[in-house]
Formats: structure tokens, sequence, C-alpha cells
């Protein structure tokens, strides 16, 4: 998508934890305590992955797309499909994308990544050498 910006990727973060259940320092049931509304929203809102799950290795992950944002207001919180995105970032102006994979079989998720999408991303163009001059919080920025 054109407007993502400030994306973080956890995938050191989710290595990590694998390596500590793997070596048995933390337990499964830890990690595979996804809740019902988490595997709700992967079964009605999520986009199937190609990966097998890390843990059971019975069924692929599905990504959970979660938006946040003060423009959205009432659906602020709410998963969304992949598709619904890019048209959400072209009518606001900012909001958060959180993605989770779930395991709809054994319960593990994970965030995977985070990033920002919103028209204002599209305000600055990189070559123009500009910054698009906005009002926050009452100061120039």
């Amino acid at each position: 998508m054109r407007t993502q910006r400030q994306v973080v990727d956890f995938s050191l973060r989710r290595r990590a934890l694998l390596r500590e259940v793997q070596s048995g320092r933390v337990g499964t049931y830890e990690v595979c305590d996804a809740s019902p509304y988490l595997k709700s929203a992967a079964k009605f809102h999520g986009e199937p992955t190609d990966e097998l799950c890390p843990i059971c290795r019975r069924e692929n992950l599905t990504h959970v797309h979660y938006i946040y944002g003060d423009e959205l207001r009432q659906s602020s919180g709410q998963a969304r499909r992949l598709a619904e995105l890019p048209v959400l970032a072209m009518t606001l102006s900012e909001f958060h994308v959180y993605v989770v994979e779930v395991c709809r079989a054994c319960g593990w998720n994970h965030l995977v990544e985070q990033y920002l999408l919103g028209r204002d991303g599209l305000a600055a163009d990189p070559e123009d050498g500009e910054r698009p001059s906005r009002l926050r919080g009452g100061a120039a920025e």
C-alpha cells in the first residue's frame, strides 16, 4: 500500500519466543491462548496464509488486521479484511493497523507487524524535498 509507513516487524521477537517454547522454558499453554474473539475474527475477517502453525503444525496460520484510530470512532479496534484497508487509507487521514497471526486449531497467536496508514502519508512527496505544514496541537510542525 502506498500510504503504509512506520512499519514495525516483530519477527525477531516471534523467533525468540518460539526458541523458548522449543527449549521447554515456555509452555505451549502460555502461547496458545487466543481468545474466542480473536479466533472468531480469524474465522470471519482473517486472511489465510501458506505458513503452517509453528506449534501444532496441523493448520495454516491466519492473519487478522485490527485497526485503531481517532477518526474510526466506533470502528476503532475492529478486525478488517486486507482488501478494506486501501479504501480506508484513502478515506481517513491516519490510523494504525496491527497484524496478528492466529492458529485456529491450537490457539497460537502473535503480533506480526504494526504500521500506520492514511492520507497523511500522501501529503509529503519525498522527491519535492518539502514537508507539508500541518497544525498539530496548535503549533506548526
